[in-house]
């Protein structure tokens, strides 16, 4: 029985595929990036203050004296379902969550937003701001893994090993088209000089 991995230009296209839009990500995100602070957006914030029913109040009391007595930080499923169904404000499994005697505190990042909120258990109110920076800020945060949880830093990892497999991949057929091909190696020395040219001669 013969086992075979493929062929060197099968790896490289199959490579190529499954990159190509991750690697058109990746650059233009990388030139937004580079440009942050001459690209010009503003921040859509949303706020809501609002008085907490007693029920709930009461309910996130006894938690609060359970969680400072246990240490714990776990979240009120009560309220963050009230939350969702009277004012539309989704808390992600990501939240942290501050518990004290007197305030419930709940902070939540995400790509190109922050949010928090904060309820005082003594005048019952609620106070919620969240601050979304727009698309670009949402595709640089991508691109940076900035809280973007676990299973996107997983796929920046295994994105890594495919553009990795690319790359040596045509290095490999570059070796072999190399003979036909005289200016194969100029074009790749340059591509390794310039870069280091550049770094050398204006980077301190």
């Amino acid at each position: 029985m013969q086992f075979s991995l493929g062929s060197v230009r099968q790896w490289h296209w199959i490579s190529a595929a499954f990159a190509l839009v991750g690697m058109l990500l990746f650059a233009i995100t990388g030139i937004t990036l580079n440009h942050a602070a001459d690209i010009k957006a503003a921040a859509n914030v949303q706020v809501v203050e609002t008085e907490i029913p007693a029920r709930l109040i009461t309910t996130l009391k006894k938690q609060a004296e359970q969680s400072i007595e246990k240490n714990t930080t776990v979240k009120p499923k009560a309220f963050t379902t009230w939350l969702a169904e009277v004012h539309n404000i989704q808390v992600s499994s990501n939240a942290k969550t501050e518990w004290s005697d007197d305030e419930l505190y709940i902070v939540q990042a995400g790509p190109g937003s922050d949010a928090w909120l904060a309820v005082d258990f003594y005048t019952n109110q609620l106070t919620y701001e969240k601050t979304d920076r727009g698309w670009i800020a949402y595709f640089n945060d991508l691109h940076k893994g900035r809280d973007t949880g676990t299973v996107w830093r997983w796929f920046i990892d295994f994105f890594a090993v495919v553009c990795i497999v690319f790359c040596l991949s045509g290095l490999i057929l570059l070796c072999r088209q190399a003979n036909h091909r005289w200016m194969t190696w100029p074009i790749t020395l340059l591509g390794v000089v310039a870069p280091a040219i550049l770094l050398l001669a204006f980077v301190h």
